[in-house]
Parts: structure tokens; C-alpha cells; sequence
């Protein structure tokens, strides 16, 4: 058995967990903040037979899409001289991480 965290972008959460749903997976469902411009993220949680992995990564792959998005000057390395030109820069959001974790014992209570 896996486990397999995905941690997606909160536009692709909703979408991604109906269509889990759909195809008959149980998922469970946290909010989080990722550490980048402290972007709201949604990481679900779904546990499946080995043999499943990769059809739950195929249902990922197809409701998250990356996309561009503009901001003006993220300041990612805390440069004071940069914080001080504020400027647009295009950056990709969205998409997802993902990790596939073993399971060495799993029981629904």
C-alpha cells in the first residue's frame, strides 16, 4: 500500500479531489501555505494499492496545470538593493508536488 501526498495550488484543489473522487479514490483533504509567496496550497492525501500509483499521478497530472502568473518583485532573496526597484516578474504557479510514501500498516476505524 502508498501513500501519496500531492501538494497542489488551492484553484486546483477542488477541482482535483472531485475528480478523485470520481474515479473512486478516498482522499483527504488539508489546507496549507507554501513558502513562496506564501500561496495558498491544498494538499491531499490518498492511499492506494501499489498497483493504483500511477493512475492517481495520471488524474494529478491532468487537473493541475502549470500557468504563468506576473507579481511585481517577489524579493526571493531578501536583497534590500532589489526591494527598493519594484518591477513585474512572470513566474510559474500551480502544477504539483508529489510524494509516494509506503504504507506499513493501514486501518480505517
Amino acid at each position: 500500500m502508498k501513500l501519496i501526498l500531492a501538494i497542489v495550488h488551492d484553484i486546483d484543489g477542488n477541482n482535483l479531489m472531485s475528480a478523485l473522487n470520481k474515479e473512486g479514490y478516498s482522499v483527504t483533504k488539508l489546507a496549507t501555505t507554501g513558502g513562496f509567496l506564501k500561496a495558498g496550497n491544498t494538499t491531499l492525501m490518498v492511499g492506494v494499492s501499489d498497483e493504483k500509483v500511477q493512475a492517481v499521478i495520471d488524474v494529478i497530472r491532468a487537473k493541475c496545470d502549470r500557468r504563468k502568473r506576473m507579481v511585481v518583485n517577489p524579493n526571493v532573496m531578501g536583497n534590500i538593493e532589489s526591494s527598493m526597484d519594484p518591477f513585474p516578474v512572470e513566474i510559474d504557479v500551480g502544477g504539483a508536488t508529489i510524494f509516494v510514501l509506503d504504507v506499513d500498516r493501514f486501518e480505517k476505524i
